[in-house]
């Protein structure tokens, strides 16, 4: 796969008003022609020192045959992102354009490379955990880091409970508003069921719903509401780590990216 590691490197050629020079970042061009758009690779004069170089070589990877333009604009920085539509565009080459309007590519798309972290939430309401990392790639904090988010995220309202966690996620019977009778089957956790029976005794049934209940794969990030939990460690036999329900995204993130440093940085003692 070829994709430049930043925009600045990528120019675009539609003419040649300063002769064959090019910026002195420049390392490829994506240059128009009468059949199509291809993609160039460029080596400019070494001994040069200006702004504006000459260049000595050229070679190109992709032509217009092999290159399609991604109809929308697009966050530069989301790596992972541009891969996947690249991958899906059914073209070896895949030109994108920026927000902003500066450009890449990327040729040749795998993604086999990339580091895959599972995403542990529920909902209803609002997945925070989930929904919050989405946001967080999307404005491109991770962009350059090569991680693929795959999000676990259990509907509990799959379950048919009889009672639910809280009003907030619009279930009409729930534990912080109602009282038990006894013979309910409750859809909480750990915290939950605490509640209940300090509230009602044992003459109910738990359905789990607690993220961390469904851990199976690793590297992992998971949402939990019990404090002491928070934090990387291993559950059900997989390494992650947890953050608190009600984490702010400053926390999420830097849970996240730490993650992604002390998985890659171990990499070496767990064999892969």
């Amino acid at each position: 796969m070829i994709f430049p590691a930043h925009c600045k490197v990528v120019g675009c050629a539609a003419g040649t008003p300063c002769g064959d020079r090019v910026y002195f970042l420049t390392e490829y061009l994506i240059r128009e022609t009468g059949a199509g758009c291809e993609v160039v690779a460029v080596e400019t004069d070494p001994e040069e020192t200006g702004v504006m170089r000459r260049v000595v070589r050229t070679r190109v990877l992709a032509g217009p045959g092999e290159v399609c333009r991604y109809p929308e604009r697009v966050q530069l920085h989301d790596r992972t992102f541009l891969v996947e539509r690249a991958a899906e565009s059914g073209y070896r080459c895949t030109v994108f354009t920026g927000h902003d309007e500066h450009t890449t590519f990327v040729m040749d798309p795998d993604l086999a490379g990339f580091l895959r972290i599972h995403v542990y939430d529920i909902e209803p309401p609002r997945p925070h955990l989930s929904a919050t990392l989405r946001d967080l790639e999307r404005c491109g904090l991770f962009g350059d880091l090569e991680v693929i988010f795959e999000h676990h995220v259990q509907d509990i309202r799959s379950l048919d409970a009889d009672v639910y966690p809280c009003r907030a996620a619009g279930f009409a019977r729930t534990l912080d508003a109602d009282a038990l009778h006894g013979g309910e089957r409750i859809a909480g956790c750990q915290t939950g069921a605490q509640i209940a029976r300090e509230c009602y005794g044992d003459a109910f049934e738990l359905e789990n719903i607690c993220p961390l209940a469904s851990v199976d794969r690793e590297p992992f990030i998971a949402r939990c509401c019990r404090n002491e939990r928070v934090g990387a460690g291993v559950w059900n036999g997989q390494r992650g780590t947890v953050v608190h329900w009600g984490a702010s995204p400053r926390e999420i993130a830097l849970a996240a990216l730490d993650l992604i440093r002390t998985w890659r940085t171990d990499a070496p003692h767990r064999g892969g």
